[in-house]
């Protein structure tokens, strides 16, 4: 169990529009904003998808490169870009989010059923994914829906080898329809099979949030908060912010004596490269 806790926000995500939650933020301005308000409520990486000019999830390169250098500029968060995009994005156009330098990126290690939609990681775009990440000296998150996922992390890792920085970092996505429940038993199963030595945060979809915030607290983890995943704060309380979500993920921190870890402890932690 580190004496820290490393907090990952976020903020947008590629299912909700805006007119569905007026806080979100899907412009540049609105995402950076909320990204330097995060890092000073305790969040030390911040997980980015991008919108177009209409609100509509993109994975163009040119928006990508733009938004890391404006992320960087403003904030010292690590930036970790999507290459899950928006369901139905193409395996070309995911992988070529790589190109826009992000610090580290999320690597999904299976398909899985995502509400009325199917999220496609089919073994040969993992392994292209992951071989591409080691050339480009990018950072993967593996990203595990479901406890099959797992299984298919050690094959690339008993495949390709470590990841570029040395250490292996999952996020457990927990309370999709379609993947794992969010209940503690689960998280706990999910968390003796991962790889040994590798460290791991929890996110809870929806109604999952708090339960598997307080279970991964308890059991050593990390936290990934955010309005991608929750956009209700309390019942009949919507979110007004990523910023409550991650100072509510700092005071737990605390509360359980593993305070947010800084985003410079987060570069080390992580293996993140230093850029200019």
């Amino acid at each position: 169990m580190t004496a820290t806790t490393l907090i990952t926000v976020a903020p947008t995500g590629a299912e909700t529009a805006k007119d569905d939650a007026p806080a979100l933020p899907v412009t540049l301005d609105e995402l950076v904003k909320a990204a330097e308000d995060c890092e000073g409520a305790g969040a030390a990486v911040v997980h980015v998808h991008i919108r177009d000019a209409d609100g509509e999830p993109t994975l163009d390169l040119a928006r990508l490169r733009e938004t890391v250098r404006a992320l960087r500029e403003a904030t010292g968060l690590v930036v970790q870009l999507s290459t899950g995009g928006a369901v139905g994005d193409s395996y070309e156009d995911r992988l070529r989010v790589l190109e826009a330098e992000p610090d580290a990126c999320s690597l999904t290690c299976g398909t899985v059923n995502f509400g009325h939609d199917v999220f496609m990681n089919p073994w040969p775009f993992m392994a292209r994914l992951y071989r591409r990440t080691q050339e480009l000296r990018i950072v993967p998150e593996f990203e595990l829906f479901d406890l099959g996922h797992v299984a298919a992390l050690h094959r690339l890792l008993d495949e390709f080898g470590e990841p570029y920085g040395g250490h292996v970092h999952c996020d457990l996505v927990m309370g999709v329809p379609g993947g794992m429940p969010g209940d503690a038993r689960t998280l706990v199963a999910a968390v003796a099979a991962l790889p040994a030595g590798a460290t791991w945060s929890a996110t809870g979809v929806g109604r999952a949030t708090l339960p598997v915030m307080f279970a991964a607290l308890s059991a050593g983890g990390h936290l990934r908060v955010g309005m991608e995943d929750t956009l209700n704060y309390a019942r009949g309380r919507p979110v007004t912010s990523n910023t409550v979500l991650v100072e509510r993920a700092a005071a737990l921190s605390r509360f359980a004596q593993r305070p947010p870890m800084t985003a410079e402890d987060a570069r080390g932690f992580l293996g993140v490269r230093a850029h200019a």
